[in-house]
């Protein structure tokens, strides 16, 4: 009987590596990472996790070549359509965190789309980060509040905590409660700076094509070893 989080965050990592590990081109590998986050998400919620956020592509991904990141947009395509699909058959609620307006419109459309077409399914609330950067998120998150002030929507002593979160991508979302990079790296890649001020960190060298049910399992038992006192002091 383990606790099982509530929300866990992964940073799909190591597709590239995988693939070249593999005598296969880097594109090889993050479309087969793209597979297994179908498996992924099927296998949490199966698990009893409510809500499961992805790395999919940051803001500092545009400055890879140009022929993986097109290759990237062609597969982000293909995955809107495959995810609408697995959506429907799992009953699944799918948003998008990032600033999509960067992305070509088709894909913004399917993005929305996509949201539209989830948003009263009741079964894994499942968040992808796409052109997402953590520094961005604030950053954007401020410029609205700001603006809010200075037309006298939002007086300065309202801004607390919960008035910042309101104004971030993952409004209504409940911070994670572990956060899973694969593929050996210990950083967070400017992926939910603020959100993981509490969240337990979970670090593998599996890449993550081969990151299984099994291995999120370890995840979660690892995660059942930590004490979680939020800066507090747990009384003997």
């Amino acid at each position: 009987m383990m606790n099982i989080p509530q929300h866990v965050a992964i940073i799909l990592d190591g597709n590239g590596r995988w693939a070249k590990a593999k005598g296969m081109p880097r594109n090889y590998g993050h479309a087969q990472g793209s597979k297994n986050v179908e498996k992924i998400c099927e296998e949490a919620w199966r698990m009893g996790i409510k809500y499961l956020t992805v790395y999919a592509f940051s803001t500092e991904n545009w400055n890879r070549p140009k022929e993986e990141v097109n290759a990237l947009m062609k597969l982000l395509r293909n995955y809107m359509k495959t995810c609408l699909k697995t959506a429907a058959k799992n009953d699944m609620k799918v948003r998008v965190i990032g600033d999509i307006t960067k992305l070509d419109e088709d894909i913004q459309k399917r993005i929305l789309e996509l949201e539209e077409a989830t948003k009263n399914n009741g079964g894994l609330n499942f968040q992808i980060a796409i052109n997402y950067g953590s520094r961005d998120e604030i950053t954007r998150a401020v410029r609205t509040l700001a603006e809010d002030v200075k037309e006298g929507k939002l007086m300065p002593e309202e801004v607390n905590e919960a008035c910042i979160e309101r104004y971030l991508d993952t409004h209504d979302i409940p911070d994670p409660d572990l956060l899973i990079r694969t593929s050996g790296e210990q950083r967070l890649s400017n992926y939910l700076l603020w959100q993981l001020a509490y969240t337990e960190f979970y670090f593998t060298d599996v890449p993550w094509p081969d990151f299984s049910k099994q291995e999120l399992e370890k995840a979660i038992e690892q995660y059942n070893r930590r004490d979680r006192r939020y800066g507090g002091v747990k009384e003997e």
